[in-house]
C-alpha cells in the first residue's frame, strides 16, 4: 500500500507528473506502470519470508504454492488499489505517509492478526468486510497450514476481487480528475 500510495504523490512532488501527462501515454496506461512495480516488489517480499519460514523456522507447507501466490497476488493487487487512491487524493509525499498511518494500524487491527475476529464487536465485525488483510491473513493461513486449495478460498478471494475492482477504477478516476 505504500509504495502505491508514494508513487504518484512522489511525481507531483518531483515536478514529473506534468511531463507524464503529456506523453502518448494514457492515464490508465501510466496507472498499470506506477501499479507494476509495487505488485513485483510486494510478491518478492512475500516469496522472502515464504523462504524464511520453510528453511529458517522450518514451518511445514501443507498447500499449493500456486494457491499461495494466488492468494498473494489478489491481495496485492486489492492493497495497491487503496495505495494508488491515497496517491491520487494526496498532493504531497507527506500526506501520503500521514494517510497511510492513519489508514494502515485499524487495517492491521481489524484484519485478525491481533485478535480473532470473531471476538471482535459486532460493529467491527462488519468493518473488517473493507479490509483486505482479514481475507489474505485467513486464506494464506488456510493454505500454509490445512492446504486449502482455490476453490476452497472462493469466500476470501472475492471479497479481494470486489475491493480491487473498486480501487482500482476508483484511483483510476481520481487520477484522471486529478491530472485535469
Amino acid at each position: 500500500i505504500m509504495l502505491a500510495g508514494l508513487s504518484i504523490a512522489r511525481e507531483r512532488e518531483q515536478g514529473t507528473f506534468d511531463q507524464l501527462l503529456v506523453t502518448p501515454l494514457a492515464p490508465v496506461e501510466i496507472l498499470i506502470g506506477k501499479a507494476l512495480p509495487p505488485m513485483l516488489i510486494g510478491l518478492v517480499q512475500s516469496t522472502l519470508l515464504l523462504l524464511i519460514s520453510l528453511f529458517w523456522f522450518e514451518i511445514p507447507f501443507a498447500g499449493s504454492f500456486l494457491t499461495l501466490y494466488l492468494t498473494l497476488f489478489l491481495f496485492i493487487l486489492s492493497s495497491t488499489g487503496i495505495g494508488l487512491c491515497v496517491s491520487a487524493v494526496a498532493r504531497s509525499m507527506q500526506q501520503v505517509l500521514v494517510y497511510l498511518f492513519v489508514l494502515l494500524l485499524p487495517l492491521a487491527l481489524l484484519s485478525g492478526i491481533a485478535t480473532p475476529v470473531a471476538n471482535m464487536p459486532r460493529i467491527l465485525q462488519i468493518l473488517t468486510y473493507i479490509d483486505p488483510l482479514r481475507f489474505a491473513v485467513e486464506a494464506v493461513r488456510r493454505v500454509y497450514l490445512e492446504g486449502a486449495v482455490a476453490a476452497d478460498l472462493i469466500g476470501d478471494y472475492i471479497p479481494l476481487l470486489l475491493i480491487a475492482a473498486f480501487t482500482l477504477p476508483l484511483a483510476m478516476r481520481l487520477f484522471r480528475s486529478r491530472a485535469i
